[in-house]
This record gives C-alpha cells, structure tokens and sequence, in this order.
C-alpha cells in the first residue's frame, strides 16, 4: 500500500493529538487506512494529511460534526460537478455564519466600551409627536415567537398600502414584550384611509394621537438597542417623568432600505404620562417642535 505512517508519526506531522486521531477515527470522519487486526494499530498514509488539516482547520472553526461529515461525503462521492457545489455550498454558508458571529462580537466589544466610557451618552430630548393617520396591524405575541409576527405583519400592511407614497414604518410595543417575552405590538405605515377593498383582513386604519415621548435616535444595527433603551429610561427617572407602558420605534432606514446595518436608523420613543398640571403646556410643545419628527420620517436618509 506504499508508504504508511503510525498513528504517532501522523499525529507529530498534523499536530492532532492521538486521542483526537483515536475520536476522530471512531466519529468515522477521518478513518485510518490501514488498522492491523492483530494489534489494533492505525496506519495513515501520506495522502491523509491535507484531510487531516482541513478537518482540524473545520474544527477550530466550529463547524458541526453533521456538516463536516457531509463535506467529506461530498468530497468522496467523486470530484464531479454535484459534489463539489455540495461542498462548496456548505463552506459558504458556515463561513457566513462566522462572519455573523464576528460582527456580534465587534459590536459587543464596541458596545463594552461604550458601557465602561463614563463620558459617552446617548442624546435623548422631550418632544410631542404630532398626530398621525396610519394602516395598522395589532396582535398580541405568546412566548418565544421570535420576530415571525412582524414580518407576516409588515407583508399584510405593504398589501394594504401598494401604489401609496412609502414611509418609514414602525411599531408600538408593550414593554414586556422586551422585558418578558410577550405582549400586545402594534405594527404601522403611515398612510391616509381609506383601506383598498383587497387589504388584508388583519389591517386596520388607526390614528395615533398627538403624544408627548422621550425620544432618541439609535444609530447601526439594534444588537445594542439596549443602549439607547437605558439612556432613554434613565432620562425619564432622571426628569421624574412617568413612562406609560408603551414604546413607539419609527424605522427611518432598516434592513428594507438597505443591507447595510452601519447605516440603519431608528427612532425610539417612550411615551411619556404628562403631570396633570403640565398636560396643557406640554402639549404646546415646550419640549421640541414636533416638526422635528416629520422632519425626520418624511424622508428615507441614512442621517
């Protein structure tokens, strides 16, 4: 069979221990070429080498066992055209989810820092929303049902608007829905009635009052929304407002726009119970023009 190597000779050129060769071998994802029936003893072949590193290289990078093994099945059934994407498609996609996985860490390393920096803070101000008429689509989420509810929402509510002007969308949420889990969302777009007869069962026309909010605008991706969350709810502590049980997020540039998550814009905003003696002079806005907003959601800037 030509030249054949011991299992300690093949681990001293591969740098896999023996016990990985010995699980390996039992995994049945690299298996010896030779194994003497009388004493147990692996053989390798020079041949085995590279297969022996890009299965350690697949390991260090976390790749399952189940797709490893389908790799290697790729790679054996021949070096035909089928097997090859097969293999090829099964790099790609692990190799997209390392880069997923670098981009969390980035962002929680940047958001650390942003933690440990005593002079960071996230700009947050007092402003009154104007009124607004908009289609709607409002549920109420059980436990543990990921983020299924707003797309099968948002595509009801894009049925519904087809051939209008587009605006940002956004939600109103209960905040235990961040906090526990569940809870009562109500999805929008900003849209003048009345609803198309073919609008989706599910939508409804609402007109969101005019109403006072602590509002911040969060900047990238939303792995560190909880920053922006924190520096809205320790502003309103801090002023002694009383945050009712409902937070508005308005979607000025999101994974619609672009998919670009450095460029992504969300505005959010607490709504804020105004004290019973400054219902009245809150309202006449002491606390920021509400132009501001339509400044903000009339147009899909990336600033």
């Amino acid at each position: 069979m030509g030249a054949r190597l011991t299992i300690g000779e093949f681990s001293r050129i591969t740098h896999l221990s023996i016990r990985t060769l010995r699980r390996y071998h039992e995994q049945g994802i690299l298996v010896p070429a030779e194994v003497d029936p009388a004493t147990n003893h692996r053989y390798y072949t020079p041949a085995q080498v590279r297969p022996a590193l890009t299965i350690k290289r697949f390991r260090e990078l976390d790749l399952p066992l189940a797709d490893l093994r389908r790799f290697l099945e790729a790679g054996a059934t021949g070096r035909n055209e089928e097997g090859h994407s097969t293999a090829q498609q099964i790099v790609v996609a692990h190799l997209r989810r390392l880069e997923d996985r670098l981009g969390r860490t980035q962002r929680a390393v940047e958001a650390l820092r942003e933690i440990l920096d005593p002079r960071a803070e996230r700009a947050v101000s007092l402003e009154v929303l104007p009124a607004q008429s908009v289609f709607a689509v409002t549920l109420d989420v059980p436990p543990g049902a990921g983020l299924s509810w707003y797309d099968s929402a948002m595509r009801d509510l894009d049925a519904a608007a087809v051939g209008r002007p587009v605006l940002p969308p956004g939600g109103r949420y209960q905040h235990t829905l961040f906090t526990e889990g569940h809870g009562r969302a109500t999805v929008y777009l900003p849209a003048e009635g009345p609803l198309p007869p073919e609008a989706p069962e599910t939508v409804r026309e609402l007109r969101l009052p005019r109403r006072t909010v602590a509002v911040a605008t969060h900047r990238g991706p939303h792995d560190d929304l909880d920053l922006t969350y924190a520096a809205i709810g320790s502003f309103t502590a801090q002023h002694g407002l009383r945050a009712r049980d409902l937070v508005e997020e308005t979607y000025l540039v999101g994974p619609r726009d672009t998919d670009e998550p450095d460029r992504w814009r969300t505005l959010v905003a607490w709504l804020i119970t105004p004290s019973d003696q400054g219902d009245a002079s809150r309202d006449r806005e002491p606390f920021g023009p509400s132009e501001r907003f339509q400044e903000r959601t009339s147009g899909r800037t990336s600033e």
